[in-house]
């Protein structure tokens, strides 16, 4: 198990997420943006999104959409 958290990357800013994951992080795939349309589908994975919780602004379940 704590190999598997050992994966889990946490980013520093929205810049540095949106490299690897242009779509940001959802929580789920049930998540909907608050913030209208986006460009990019986000990926959908709870850990990475919870190691990153503090990049979701608008606190919709997505981290660094767009």
């Amino acid at each position: 198990m704590a190999e598997a958290a050992a994966k889990i990357k946490t980013y520093p800013n929205c810049t540095a997420l949106n490299k690897d994951y242009p779509g940001g992080v959802a929580r789920s795939a049930s998540v909907k943006n608050k913030g209208g349309k986006t460009r990019y589908k986000p990926y959908v994975s709870k850990a990475l999104y919870d190691a990153n919780k503090r990049l979701d602004r608008d606190k919709d379940g997505i981290a660094c959409e767009r």
